[in-house]
């Protein structure tokens, strides 16, 4: 049994690859690296999964194991979490596997203050619950508490209400009385956003928020916004908002029933902070998968794009690293951070619906003025070798393919930080040019997989 984090804390099918075991040794590992022994507390919550419960108790007994007090704040948000670790300079944990099935379930982990971990925390931790796990001798010099030291666990829901307060208190001015349809995913948002929206004087209607502990993201939320479309249409809505599992992403839907997604909301959001003095240096960060669309149409306004490697945990530290103050994902990850240190769905969700009520124009007419997509085709190729290898290998002919698109075009030929995938994606101005340069960059991805594995079977075979 292995730990090993990918691109957003640790995943696996739980009680299989995510055990208690695991669990409750990356708990204890955390209390050590993370500097929870001094602190004193850690805050927990965790998304609406069956497995939650249990995977909750064991890490939580890891943490009390190390001599630290456990707030368990239940079923929350994401970046509830994160805003509380914030605003109490803690650390804390997040039970979810976001927008996967409820089989599957992950744990994230943030420093005290509300920050997700660098690669060297993680490497730490790995190494720390391996010797753990294997019962090996204690490291770092630490010893566990025994008798009265160890940690108590409480809950602490009750904290709650200041993230959601944060959130309401977000708007410059109160909103319209516009008319929202939400899909909570079945999700964390399902006890939090609707009562957030009530706050702000919207008329509301919910799809999926009814959680029974399997439904969580089944045919709804970000990644199946199908329901949220028809919906707003039914209900003559002003806007939709869809949150995945654990709320930490959105995506929209305007009054005419088109999908909107991250790189939109960013684009809209970013010309209006511009347009408030509330831009720092007229800059957003992105990642390698916004749209060139979005790009050209920021470029036209002045606003310099800092452009990361996927992952919200890479737009912040890059926010971080420039002072700046607005980034997001394709996905519909984005972060304010003069608000949050984390993605945030609902707080994005509130953003734009202010943002809304303040225009005198419709969601699909600010959409349409915030930017023009380039036509994006993504294709992704299962391999059974290393694909950060076979990547390296298609440089030239990755490079030959940018060439002939020319400067209105963009390759990006990436390896999956989650799973053994290679994501094939080819912007252009023309459909018919895009899928063509993918089917051919798939075609390569495919052929270099068999030749690779190929000669692996040659080394193998040669060996005494």
């Amino acid at each position: 049994m292995t730990l090993r984090f990918g691109t957003d804390g640790v995943r696996g099918v739980a009680n299989v690859e995510l055990t208690p075991e695991l669990a409750m040794a990356l708990g204890r590992a955390a209390a050590r690296v993370l500097d929870a022994g001094r602190v004193g507390r850690v805050v927990i919550g965790r998304d609406t999964r069956h497995s939650g419960p249990m995977i909750e108790a064991a890490l939580a007994a890891g943490f009390a194991a190390e001599g630290v007090d456990v707030d368990l704040l239940g079923v929350v948000p994401t970046p509830t979490i994160a805003w509380v670790c914030a605003a109490d300079g803690l650390p804390g944990a997040v039970i979810s596997a976001s927008h996967n099935p409820f089989s599957d379930n992950g744990i994230k982990l943030f420093a005290a203050g509300g920050m997700k971990l660098s690669d060297a925390d993680e490497e730490r931790l790995e190494l720390q619950v391996e010797n753990l796990l294997r019962g090996g001798p204690e490291t770092d010099d630490v010893t566990p508490p025994a008798g009265l030291k160890v940690g108590q666990i409480h809950s602490a829901d009750g904290q709650v209400g200041r993230w959601s307060d944060s959130i309401i208190h977000s708007v410059s001015e109160p909103l319209r009385p516009l008319k929202v349809v939400l899909d909570c995913a079945n999700g964390a948002a399902s006890f939090h956003a609707p009562a957030i929206m009530h706050r702000l004087g919207l008329e509301v209607n919910v799809l999926h928020d009814t959680p029974d502990g399997r439904n969580i993201n089944e045919e709804c939320g970000s990644t199946h916004p199908v329901d949220l479309q028809a919906a707003v249409l039914s209900h003559g809505a002003d806007i939709g908002l869809a949150f995945d599992g654990d709320a930490d992403r959105m995506l929209a839907v305007d009054e005419t029933g088109a999908l909107l997604d991250g790189d939109e909301i960013v684009a809209m959001l970013a010309k209006d902070r511009q347009a408030r003095g509330l831009l720092d240096d007229d800059t957003v960060v992105v990642t390698v998968m916004s749209n060139m669309g979005l790009r050209l149409a920021l470029a036209d306004h002045g606003i310099g794009v800092v452009e990361t490697q996927v992952g919200d945990r890479y737009v912040l530290e890059a926010l971080e690293r420039g002072g700046w103050l607005l980034g997001g994902e394709q996905s519909g990850h984005i972060i304010f951070r003069d608000l949050a240190t984390t993605g945030d769905g609902i707080l994005t969700g509130v953003q734009l619906l202010d943002l809304l009520s303040r225009s005198n124009q419709s969601l699909s007419q600010l959409a349409a003025a915030a930017m023009v997509r380039f036509p994006q085709v993504l294709k992704n190729v299962r391999v059974a070798v290393k694909a950060s290898a076979l990547v390296s290998a298609l440089s030239d002919q990755v490079s030959r393919v940018e060439r002939d698109l020319g400067e209105r075009g963009r390759v990006l030929v990436r390896a999956s930080g989650t799973e053994p995938v290679i994501r094939v994606m080819v912007e252009a101005e023309e459909q018919s040019a895009a899928e063509a340069a993918v089917d051919e960059l798939v075609a390569a991805v495919e052929a270099g997989a068999v030749e690779m594995s190929a000669n692996r079977s040659d080394i193998s075979s040669s060996q005494p």
